[in-house]
């Protein structure tokens, strides 16, 4: 079993890529296309591979060593599992899946190979899924499709044809209308107004264009910056607003879609479709998308007002944040995502960092108790002191600034900055006369169409509470950037009338300390926690129960199993509690009972 890669001849207009594969021409596959990887397929003079090993049910890469300097070819090992009987000729998915497990790498990034189910692949650490034959971005996150190569089988040869620039990109934005009829200045009237430039603000804008629209779009935000990547902040705090930056200032020029900065609404009149900002300006509009996200919430302790206690909310917030802690000594008020993203960012930049929780353990809510306990003795490990089952009592300052924090427990901890992730409410208090109906938590329900109890007006995003198809039509709120990005897409369907309704299933993700956590489903409310693997390693998969139904999976070093059990979920099938209790995981490739 070998592959070759071979550069164009003169007059040819693409890259060659052949690799062997026992069996016969299968003559279906002459013509057909696949979708590249994730980052697309990379041309290097070095250029190497491994194959996916089977262990169970789980796959992991087996990276090959180091190429040596020559011609741009790699010997492929096949893992035995891999192998097929000469006599079978391959499918179009067979032949996918075999090109699929090639990993391409540049210096020491390897890639991981994807989950292929239904006509589509799913990433294994984001969840995205794109469409095998087009490329075509089906569900979030991202913003960007992938190339698509010609594929063919000649005898024992699978050819893949690409051109080379399509190698060298690792994305493709799909084509977009533009807008013809921009506006003069700030002109009183706009076709879609969008309230909020964040994940589902710039989907909406984004697929409006995809999908023809060419009149005015308008996108205001809070913000003094173009739309960014604000889950990032927590997990990267030195990052400038240019690097979080999801589109260049070129693309909203290029594709007519107006950003207004700083920009507060202040009034929302539905009856009239009309906006009013607070600098006084007004806006109407004949498609309103509500996208306003939420507000961190604050300490209300003695001392809130003493300096260097921050919330995360902006690029700047982030910077002075790690900027404060270097060389002193940081102090994290909640364990959710954002405080420990935060708290593990800081272990290398602070002299020390403390953690103060109310629960027991980090994560317990969301996670279980024994997966929070796992996770906590991992940031042990690094140093990070924890406070557990207390609360701020007070900040204390020297000078106007932070100087130390008193818990409830009568504990006294040296800070010199502290950082508040105790959670969010929704940014809804300028909708409350609006007649947009709220529920008693200030939330937007909306139907499964993105559609609020007003015609014309959706709302997506954090602030939203939507009917979860898979959990029965259950309304929620789930405040993921994936299920933003899905909500602002049916959101744009909807005011094109296309009668798109959202079905994606949930999935997150978080790093710490160099290890990614993998979450898929809809766990709360669960009685059961499922787990295999070891949580001492932190290598594990949890499953979490409600019943005898699985409603989420967690997981550590146990890639792509998340992405596997979110496209079984996608696909409408229930997962029992008795199939991962015995630790067949068959069930996954449907195999199973």
């Amino acid at each position: 079993m070998g592959g070759c890669f071979s550069k164009p001849k003169p007059g040819m207009d693409g890259e060659r890529t052949c690799y062997k594969n026992p069996g016969s021409t299968s003559p279906h596959l002459q013509g057909e296309s696949f979708a590249s990887g994730e980052a697309g397929l990379q041309w290097n003079s070095r250029l190497r591979w491994s194959f996916l090993r089977r262990s169970g049910a789980r796959r992991s890469c087996q990276p090959a060593g180091r190429a040596a300097p020559g011609p741009t070819r790699a010997m492929a090992q096949p893992a035995t599992s891999t192998l097929r009987s000469a006599c079978q000729p391959p499918t179009l998915t067979q032949a996918l899946r075999t090109v699929w497990r090639l990993q391409f790498a540049t210096s020491r990034t390897w890639r991981m190979a994807s989950v292929l189910s239904r006509g589509r692949v799913r990433c294994p650490w984001h969840g995205a899924c794109f469409n095998i034959s087009t490329g075509d971005l089906e569900d979030f996150p991202g913003l960007d499709s992938l190339h698509k190569f010609q594929v063919k089988i000649e005898k024992e040869k699978v050819y893949i044809r690409a051109s080379k620039q399509a190698l060298q990109l690792q994305r493709r934005t799909k084509m977009m209308a533009k807008c013809i009829s921009p506006s003069a200045g700030h002109s009183g009237s706009t076709n879609v107004l969008i309230v909020g430039a964040g994940a589902a603000g710039l989907v909406c804008a984004e697929t409006l264009r995809q999908e023809g629209f060419s009149d005015r779009i308008v996108l205001c935000t809070l913000d003094r910056h173009l739309p960014y990547d604000r889950p990032k902040l927590s997990k990267s705090l030195d990052a400038q607003p240019e690097q979080l930056a999801l589109r260049p200032k070129e693309f909203f020029r290029a594709y007519g879609i107006e950003v207004l900065t700083e920009a507060q609404v202040i009034t929302v009149d539905v009856r009239n479709k009309k906006v009013v900002f607070k600098d006084g300006f007004k806006l109407e509009y004949s498609k309103l998308l509500l996208a306003p996200g939420s507000s961190p919430k604050t300490l209300s302790c003695k001392g809130k007002e003493v300096e260097n206690v921050f919330t995360i909310r902006t690029p700047e917030d982030a910077n002075r944040i790690v900027r404060l802690a270097r060389g002193r000594n940081a102090v994290v008020v909640g364990a959710g995502f954002l405080g420990m993203e935060v708290a593990a960012y800081l272990t290398e930049k602070a002299h020390s960092v403390s953690v103060v929780e109310l629960e027991e353990t980090p994560f317990r809510k969301f996670l279980g108790e024994r997966v929070g306990r796992a996770l906590m003795k991992m940031f042990e490990n690094n140093h990070v002191k924890f406070y557990m089952q207390t609360e701020v009592l007070e900040l204390r300052a020297q000078e106007g600034k932070l100087k130390e924090v008193v818990l409830k427990s009568s504990k006294v901890i040296r800070a010199d900055v502290c950082v508040v992730g105790i959670g969010a409410v929704p940014a809804t208090g300028f909708l409350r006369q609006s007649g947009v109906t709220l529920d008693s938590r200030g939330f937007i329900p909306v139907n499964k169409m993105m559609q609020t109890n007003v015609p014309g007006v959706f709302a997506a995003g954090d602030a939203v509470t939507f009917p979860l198809a898979w959990r029965n039509n259950r309304k929620v709120n789930i405040p993921h950037w994936q299920m933003a990005h899905a909500q602002g897409r049916v959101a744009a369907q909807n005011m094109l009338a296309q009668e798109a309704e959202m079905s994606t299933v949930p999935y997150l993700w978080t790093a710490m300390f160099g290890k990614s956590l993998r979450y898929a489903g809809y766990g709360e409310g669960f009685d059961d926690v499922i787990i295999q693997g070891g949580l001492e390693e932190l290598k594990f998969v949890a499953f979490y129960t409600k019943g005898d139904e699985v409603t989420a999976v967690a997981s550590m070093n146990y890639d792509p199993i998340v992405s596997k059990v979110a496209e079984v979920l996608a696909s409408g099938r229930t997962i029992r509690k008795r199939e991962v209790e015995t630790g067949d995981m068959s069930w996954i490739t449907g195999k199973g009972s």
